[in-house]
C-alpha cells in the first residue's frame, strides 16, 4: 500500500510518502504558522521526488491533534481537498497516537507531551504490548502541568515539546514514588512517517474518514464555536473547497499536457 501523509499541528511540518513500511520520500521543516502556504508545495515535491502520481496512491493520511488549531485546520483541510479531487480514501490519526510510534521499542509506558495555550500541555498514555499492539491507557487530555503529573502514576517514558519546555512544572508535581524516563530529542517531534504507518493501519481495517470529521482539539477554539453558533461555513470547510480546486485545476492541466504534479483519479478503479 502506498500512502501520502501529513502532520501540521505543531510548529513543525511533516509531509511522507509511504510503500507499505517503507518510506520513499519525506520532507520535514519548521513551519511556524505557514502551514496553509507551505504543505502543497511539500506535497508536490515529494510526488516529484518519487515520480508519483495520485494514481499511483491508495491512501491518505492526517494528523488531527491534538495541537494547534489553525494547524489541524490547514491539514484536515488540505487532505480533505485531496480526497474530493482524488477519490482516494482518507484516515485520520491523533497526533499523539502517531508519536507513541516513535516509542515502539520501550517496555515502559510512554507519554507524549505537547504544549497547548495558556502554560497548558496535551497528553496521552500508551502502551506497547508483548505483541508489537499499541494500547491506549490514558486518552488525550488537556490541562495544567500538575494535571499531568497526577496522571503518571507508574514509571513512564515521557517525551515531546511539552515535555521539554514544563518539564520543571511537571516534576515539582509528580509523586516521589515515580520514575520518569525522558525520551531521546530525535522522537521528540510528531512525524508524517508514523502517521502514515497509523493510517495504512486503518485504512485497512475500512477505518475511512467521513464526510463530516471531527479534529481533536480537545479544547474548543473560540473562533470554531463563534463559526457554529453563527451558522457560518467552518475554516476547514473553506480551505477544503479551495485545495479542491486548485488540484482539479492541476488535473486539467496536466490532462491537456501542460505538465504539473498532482495529478487526480477519476474514480478509485481508474
Amino acid at each position: 500500500m502506498k500512502i501520502l501523509a501529513v502532520e501540521t499541528v505543531t510548529s513543525w511540518q511533516s509531509v511522507a510518502i509511504l510503500q507499505d513500511d517503507r518510506v520513499l520520500a519525506r520532507h520535514d521543516q519548521q513551519a511556524g504558522g505557514a502551514h496553509g502556504t507551505l504543505l502543497l508545495p511539500a506535497i508536490d515535491r515529494l510526488l516529484m521526488q518519487t515520480a508519483l502520481r495520485f494514481t499511483d496512491l491508495d491512501g491518505l493520511a492526517c494528523s488531527i491533534g491534538p495541537g494547534s488549531f489553525t494547524g489541524i485546520r490547514v491539514g484536515a483541510a488540505t487532505c480533505l481537498g485531496l480526497r474530493a479531487a482524488t477519490g482516494l480514501p482518507l484516515a485520520l490519526v491523533s497526533t499523539l497516537e502517531a508519536m507513541a510510534w516513535n516509542a515502539r521499542a520501550s517496555a515502559l509506558p510512554v507519554c507524549p507531551v505537547l504544549m497547548s495555550r495558556r502554560g497548558e500541555v496535551y497528553w496521552a498514555i500508551f502502551r506497547w504490548t508483548h505483541g508489537g499492539q499499541l494500547e491506549r491507557v490514558v486518552a488525550e487530555h488537556v490541562g495544567p502541568p500538575r494535571d499531568l503529573a497526577q496522571s503518571l502514576t507508574e514509571n513512564m517514558l515521557v517525551f515531546g515539546e511539552g515535555w521539554s519546555s514544563m518539564e520543571p512544572e511537571i516534576r515539582a508535581a509528580l509523586s516521589p514514588s515515580i520514575v520518569v524516563s525522558v525520551g531521546p530529542e530525535g522522537i521528540a517531534k510528531p512525524s508524517a512517517v508514523n502517521v502514515a504507518l497509523v493510517g495504512m493501519q486503518r485504512l485497512q481495517r475500512g477505518e475511512i474518514a467521513g464526510d463530516q470529521i471531527a479534529p481533536l482539539y480537545v479544547q474548543r477554539a473560540e473562533a470554531e464555536l463563534q463559526y457554529e453558533q453563527s451558522g457560518g461555513i467552518l475554516p476547514i470547510a473553506r480551505r477544503q473547497e479551495r485545495v479542491a480546486k486548485k488540484v482539479a485545476e492541476r488535473w486539467a492541466r496536466g490532462r491537456r499536457g501542460a505538465g504539473g504534479t498532482v495529478r487526480a483519479k477519476n474514480s478509485r478503479g481508474s
